[in-house]
Formats: C-alpha cells, structure tokens, sequence
C-alpha cells in the first residue's frame, strides 16, 4: 500500500454533542443512553446539567488541535434524549461552540427531541437558543407497536410535538419511523409512513428495527417480519415515499428537495467530525501527516464527568486515550467505500483522493468484478453504487474485500 499523497485535503467539519440520559432504555436502543433519575421532590429528573455543560466546554476545548482553520458546517445533539436539557443549556453549548470553533454559514443545528409533553414546552426555547432543525422520534403511531418498543408516548402525542415545532417557528424537521416491528403487517407499516407523511415533515428517517447484542431484545428477541415481507413492504414504502416527492438520499434517509440533513451528508462523504460527550466518537484528519484519526470518549456519564475534576489538565489525553486509533492505509479504501457508498448519488470520484490521499488505483484493481456484477458505477465521474447495487452495500464491501 503507497504512502498518502500530496492531494489529500481537510474535509468539511462537523460537531456531535452526545446527551446520555433518557426517561426509559428501550429494548431496541443499543446506544450509549442511561435512564434519568427522578427527583422525588418535585418529579423532575435529577441532572448534572450545568456540571455537564461545563465538561463539554473542556472537551470542545481541548479539541481545538484539530479544528486547523475549519467552522463548523453542522452541529448534532444526539443521545440518549437531549431535549431533557434545559434550553438554557443547549445554547450555553451553541454559544461555546461559536466561539472557540465558529460557524459556517448557514449551519445546520440538529436536536434530537421525544414527542412526550415534557418536551414540546422546550421548543420554543430551543428555537431561540440557535437550533434550526428537529429530529423527533416517533418510531411508530400504532399504541401497541410504541407499548412493545418501550416507547413513552401515544401516537397523538407525536402529531402534538410536530404542531408544537412548528408554532415554535421550526421549518426544518426529521421525523425517525421504523419498520419490520415486532409482527407488523405490511398494512401497518404503511399506515405509520402515511401518518407520518400527513404530517408533512421536510425529512423522514425511515429504517428497518434491528435486534442489536446489548439490549433488551437481544436477551428476548420479539417476532419480526421475515425478509421477503420485510423486503416487500420497503418496496412499497420506498415508492409511497417517492409518489410524495420525498427524494432516497441515503439507505434509510428521505427528504424534500434541497432538504437533506448536512449533518447526514457530511458523515456518509467521509467528512471531519469532533465528538464531545460521554461515549461520543469523532473522526478527525491531520492536515500535517495526512493521518485519519477515530477518538471516542469514555462512555459513563459518572467517568466522563469525573475526569475533569480530578485531572483537568490532562483532560484531553484523559477522554481519548487510549481511545484514538489511526486509521491505517491499507484500511481506507474499505473505510470510504463503506460510508460513500451509503449515499444514493455516491460521491465525486476525486473525493476519495482528497480525503485519504490515497490514488484512484487503490478502488480501480477491485471495481470492474463489481461493475460486472452491475453493483456500482463507473468510476470516471461519480462513487456510488448502481440503483440494484444499493439495496446490497454489505455484499459490494465483503466482494470488494475479496478482492483485494
């Protein structure tokens, strides 16, 4: 495998901010989430918010080697749940972020936020602190689905939070839906896409329920659909979904025309990323020595917190080490290939250069078996798997393994 070469160039940068408390663990979640608890004085739930926020401005902070120059394309609050923090919090974080990292223009601001009314007060206030989308996971309309998924919500509830995100000013939301529940019909599949579409949200999250090691499911797997029902209701799905103009940019992501999540597309293109917050992962590239790193921070949030106060100055190497790995050069073609080809439209075929440093020839000794078997496109203009070839990513990368 040949040294990187001099084409390699910074990709875009992204912010994820990981959250790790929720109100139940579901049975699916294989997340890095912990149930909150409960104040018995008042019934709030019992947060180190503000200790938090302040290790995130550390961590932020001691990231800073690998911004190089760089703002902030988009920023994601994922977790657990964090629409349980205050509004206050998610913009004494935006705030942070802005002024040691910057923002580009235009960036794109996503929170993720459950449908229960303890949310949707918040989104007024959240609108204000500077996030411009939501992501709201419904999962399922269905009573008994959402009761089977450990879900805290009805079906109403979700309609409730989508009208509230809207009055609070939000023209920019992503409603997550998931199929292949447990014994769920195609009927009923269907049904929870097209409420969901009544809805008119400018993206929609639509991915099939995976029985995950870790979680609850695993220990006591429900009944689900087999593959060629699973199989047939995504067929129908998919072209409900086209019939009302939401576009397949990405394997399980739909939206609106021109609406697609930066984030989302920044990620899938083999993009920079910083993660902060406990059990946060992050992607970074060295402009000096052309090195690909992967960093995830320590995942309890009882750690996490912990470190900041016992040994602040060693804060960074204290999160990350030995918890950043290079990425070695014989590993990025696969790497690349397994983020790019993700992406319905794939990638600019100099993206690859650009972002690894490596040459096109280290794709070109593999892809005409692949071509052959009509699983990807030619190589002259565009990455990217074929319209039959995108319905089997994971057969593309182990022939593409082979092949090597």
């Amino acid at each position: 495998m040949p040294d990187q070469i001099a084409e390699l160039q910074l990709p875009p940068l992204s912010l994820y901010i990981h959250i790790p408390w929720c109100v139940r663990k579901c049975p699916y979640c294989d997340f890095n989430s912990h149930q909150a608890d409960r104040d018995r004085a008042n019934s709030d739930y019992a947060l180190p918010e503000s200790e938090y926020v302040a290790q995130l401005r550390l961590d932020l902070i001691s990231q800073l080697p690998w911004v190089q120059g760089r703002k902030l394309q988009s920023i994601f609050f994922g977790g657990g749940t964090p629409s349980l923090f205050s509004p206050q919090a998610i913009g004494q974080i935006l705030e942070t972020a802005e002024q040691v990292v910057g923002f580009a223009e235009g960036v794109e601001i996503t929170l993720e936020a459950n449908p229960g009314t303890f949310e949707q007060a918040k989104f007024t206030g959240y609108r204000s602190a500077g996030v411009n989308r939501l992501s709201i996971g419904v999962q399922s309309f269905d009573s008994n689905q959402l009761q089977q998924l450990g879900r805290i919500h009805s079906g109403e509830e979700a309609e409730g939070a989508l009208a509230m995100a809207r009055r609070a000013g939000f023209d920019n939301i992503n409603l997550d839906l998931m199929h292949g529940l447990p014994n769920q019909t195609e009927v009923e599949a269907l049904a929870d896409l097209r409420r969901a579409i009544s809805l008119a949200p400018e993206h929609i999250s639509w991915y099939q329920l995976t029985i995950e090691p870790n979680t609850a499911f695993y220990s006591a797997p429900p009944v689900t659909p087999g593959s060629q029902l699973i199989a047939s209701m995504q067929g129908s799905g998919r072209e409900l979904l086209a019939s009302e103009g939401y576009c397949r940019y990405e394997v399980s992501a739909y939206s609106k025309p021109e609406l697609e999540s930066r984030h989302n597309i920044n990620y899938w293109s083999f993009g920079d990323y910083l993660g902060i917050g406990a059990g946060a992962h992050g992607k970074v590239t060295l402009a000096e020595t052309g090195q690909i790193l992967r960093s995830r921070r320590t995942r309890t949030p009882r750690d996490y917190l912990s470190i900041a106060r016992q040994h602040p100055e060693l804060l960074h190497s204290a999160l990350s080490e030995p918890h950043t790995d290079r990425v070695e050069n014989e590993d990025l073609p696969l790497e690349f290939l397994m983020n790019a080809l993700r992406l319905a439209d794939g990638v600019p075929s100099d993206t690859f250069t650009r972002y690894t440093g490596l040459p096109m020839s280290e794709l070109q000794k593999q892809w005409p078996t692949l071509m052959a078997m009509e699983l990807v496109e030619r190589l002259d203009k565009r990455i990217a798997a074929t319209a039959f070839g995108f319905d089997y990513i994971d057969e593309i990368l182990q022939r593409f393994l082979e092949q090597a």
